[in-house]
């Protein structure tokens, strides 16, 4: 089967979107990212949960039954996603790898140390924000995800988020960025900015996989990353 580029994912998403619209769901979660505006101030109505922890394992216990696609049946694990139930900045991936999918955890290996490097650099401990995946179940051969696969873990994602409602949405690599903001733009010409999804502040920037191949672009993240920080502050 030919793999999907994120732009075709995107304009798949898109079109499903607007058929839940001519069906009357009014619900749509994604907004286009050249309707978002740049440094636009964040909105006085966030999302309260009660209990933050309650509610994310019981959305836990949905992703381990989850069969919706058929990445339910190549998996090992399904990987949830970890960290604080009150972090301030989330970070959101593609999908997990092969040692993600072994160890049922998100961002681990050598992507995963430079990633924990990234955060301790701006003053945070790994433990102080949250990681996740837009994809709970890795492709096989790590291959780009499908529409269908996209669209079934969609639902996950966004309640991952409004119940940890961070202030910074943190999107690691072009999939994330383009799948959270559905933009088809690159993530050369996304990073660096910051955008609203959902009232809250969503900064793209260059995956830590990325980093280990192209360390040059190091320090375009780190300035990334201290718009983050001062953000925070």
């Amino acid at each position: 089967m030919k793999n999907d580029s994120p732009q075709k994912i995107v304009k798949d998403i898109k079109s499903f979107i607007e058929l839940e619209k001519e069906a009357g769901l009014n619900e749509v979660v994604f907004k286009s990212v050249q309707k978002l505006p740049v440094e636009a101030p964040p909105s006085d109505e966030p999302c309260f949960v009660k209990d933050k922890g309650e509610a994310l394992g019981q959305l836990k216990a949905s992703v381990l039954n989850c069969t919706e696609c058929a990445l339910s049946k190549s998996r090992r694990n399904p990987v949830f996603g970890e960290g604080s139930s009150t972090a301030e900045l989330m970070f959101i991936g593609e999908a997990p790898g092969l040692q993600e999918d072994i160890q049922a955890r998100p961002f681990v290996g050598k992507a995963g140390t430079l990633l924990t490097k990234i955060i301790e650099a701006i003053g945070l401990k790994r433990e102080d924000v949250y990681i996740a995946n837009c994809l709970k179940c890795r492709p096989p051969q790590n291959r780009n995800p499908l529409p269908s696969e996209v669209i079934a873990c969609r639902e996950f994602f966004i309640k991952q988020i409004k119940i940890i409602s961070p202030k910074v949405i943190c999107c690691l690599g072009k999939f994330a960025a383009q799948t959270v903001l559905m933009s088809e733009e690159s993530i050369s010409r996304l990073r660096g900015k910051f955008y609203n999804f959902e009232n809250i502040k969503v900064m793209p920037t260059f995956h830590p996989a990325y980093l280990l191949r192209n360390p040059q672009d190091k320090r375009l993240v780190w300035e990334d990353m201290k718009k983050i920080r001062d953000y925070l502050k």
